[in-house]
């Protein structure tokens, strides 16, 4: 599987090749077609990445004094 920057590139390049004067309506109409997938998975992946931000980011930081335990299995016994 292709990596994300690889994705990036790949599709930059699509732009470029549309934006040339003497390109073909069936090789524009490729390059629209391939890029149009490519930013599709770029997008799922970025979508994917957010949501593994988001989870880190919402986890209490164990290193705080406020922090809660994410369990609390001990509360009401007495020590």
């Amino acid at each position: 599987m292709e990596n994300f920057e690889t994705k990036l590139k790949r599709l930059e390049y699509l732009g470029e090749q549309i934006r040339q004067n003497d390109v073909s309506l069936e090789d524009a109409f490729k390059c629209f077609e391939e890029g149009t997938k490519l930013a599709c998975e770029l997008e799922k992946e970025i979508d994917r990445i957010e949501g593994k931000i988001q989870i880190l980011t919402n986890e209490p930081n164990s290193a705080s004094p406020d922090a809660k335990p994410a369990l609390d299995l001990f509360s009401g016994f007495d020590a």
